[in-house]
């Protein structure tokens, strides 16, 4: 939809200006009719009523109050994870939890879409706390992706239900998330202990849904996990290193640099144990398409009706790791600038955030910058600590670039030949409207080149 023209949203027409205008205010009561204030969006559908504990991520301009992880729902232990996440949705909702249950089955067998037709309308009225709201995105995001994908891209609906997305846009709108599966969901909400009193490692974790993929989807859910997990002391090195830069507490702030670097090289620890739990093939041909998105994606190019919310078609990304909060949070605090392009596509991510993590980013936006501090003190120990930090998240950006050319670019060569030698399209064949782009819609390597790029461009010259 180019912008300016207008869409029919519950026979309101409003101008059309950014993919995500309602989930970034306030919202409003379950039944209220009353529109959203000017500036605020389109009031498409009454929401779930906003719980207080969502209010740090209205944008609101309040005075700033102390830099904390538990103003923004973030974990001293686990940072920006949802602690303990539920697994279970109150009695109510059983027939969401059957069909969650057995998603990958239901999508290999093709059953998804008739059980799908077959589930009654549920009220979101009986979700309590942001907890069972969660859960809830979580179950509906997955079997949104599964119903919609799954005959493949060339099998792709154009209308999600109105049993399932009416539900599923007033969880959204009570959460400040879109209505599709995010990494918040995916990722942050989809974990497990198998023993309750045991570590956070891969043995010891499942993630609460799946999709077909298997062992491999398994891996690719619980290393993204584990990457998040790492980051935590990189967390919370930006919270010490703040109020060291307002305090002129300089021993501190090296110590909080030296965290960060350290944080930033076990993330990337951590990323390398993909190549021990996910298959390329599997995650090229079998996985990918399931996280991807009806914005930018060939396959849909109008997007997707939401039935019962909206007449028009709606755009939204698929997942992607642009959507972790903890690199923005890095990139903030460390005054990196992405390209015109980069950096408008890694904007647009943050509304794919919850919004009290999108605000954790905001509040380190706006704090004293850490350049500025250590170009002014002249301090060569923090010059080499920062740069150190600099070039941490550059390495781990490469690394990530070696990845995504593993599990994408090589999986697509060796897809195509694999079809090539078969003399014809296969059963199953991998999708093809994204080989150069991600799940989030980006052209993949111009983009995680340029994110590199000018990561690398952020160190302090000697």
């Amino acid at each position: 939809m180019p912008t300016g023209t207008g869409i029919n949203v519950c026979s309101t027409t409003v101008p059309y200006r950014q993919p995500l205008p309602v989930f970034a205010r306030p919202l409003w009561p379950l039944g209220s009719q009353t529109a959203a204030p000017p500036g605020q969006g389109a009031h498409v559908r009454p929401a779930v009523r906003q719980r207080p504990a969502m209010e740090a991520g209205d944008g609101s301009e309040e005075t700033p109050r102390p830099l904390a992880l538990s103003s923004f729902q973030l974990s001293e232990e686990l940072g920006f994870l949802l602690p303990d996440p539920l697994a279970e949705l109150p009695a109510p909702y059983g027939p969401w939890m059957e069909i969650a249950r057995d998603l990958p089955q239901l999508v290999t067998s093709h059953q998804l879409r008739s059980q799908v037709h077959q589930m009654p309308q549920l009220s979101t009225r009986h979700l309590r706390g942001h907890r069972e709201l969660h859960l809830a995105h979580l179950v509906l995001s997955f079997i949104t992706m599964g119903y919609l994908w799954q005959e493949g891209e060339e099998g792709a609906v154009k209308v999600l239900p109105q049993n399932v997305a009416v539900p599923f846009w007033e969880v959204s709108q009570a959460l400040g998330l879109p209505p599709i599966l995010t990494h918040a969901d995916l990722v942050l909400a989809n974990w497990r202990r198998k023993n309750p009193n045991g570590p956070l490692e891969i043995e010891n974790l499942d993630p609460i849904f799946s999709l077909p993929g298997g062992e491999s989807l398994r891996g690719f859910i619980l290393v993204t996990l584990l990457v998040e997990k790492a980051a935590v002391p990189g967390i919370k090195a930006i919270i010490q290193a703040i109020h060291a830069i307002l305090q002129l507490d300089e021993e501190t702030l090296h110590r909080a640099l030296r965290e960060l670097a350290e944080a930033i090289g076990d993330m990337s620890t951590a990323l390398a144990r993909m190549h021990d739990y996910v298959d390329p093939a599997v995650f090229y041909s079998v996985i990918r398409i399931f996280l991807s998105g009806w914005k930018d994606n060939p396959a849909m190019p109008a997007g997707l009706v939401y039935q019962g919310v909206c007449e028009e078609p709606l755009a939204f990304s698929g997942g992607s790791a642009a959507q972790s909060t903890v690199l923005h949070a890095f990139d903030e605090l460390l005054g990196i600038r992405h390209g015109a392009d980069s950096g408008v596509f890694l904007r647009g991510m943050r509304d794919y955030m919850p919004p009290p993590h999108r605000a954790f980013v905001e509040r380190v936006r706006r704090a004293p910058s850490l350049r500025q501090h250590v170009l002014s003190c002249g301090d060569a120990r923090l010059r080499a600590a920062f740069n150190r930090c600099v070039s941490a998240l550059a390495d781990f950006r490469s690394y990530h670039i070696t990845i995504v050319t593993k599990y994408i670019a090589v999986a697509a060569a060796k897809a195509k030949a694999e079809r090539g030698d078969r003399g014809g399209p296969s059963t199953g064949k991998p999708p093809s409207a994204l080989e150069a782009k991600g799940t989030g819609g980006s052209h993949i390597f111009s983009f995680l080149k340029s994110v590199r790029d000018s990561t690398s461009d952020g160190m302090i010259p000697a």
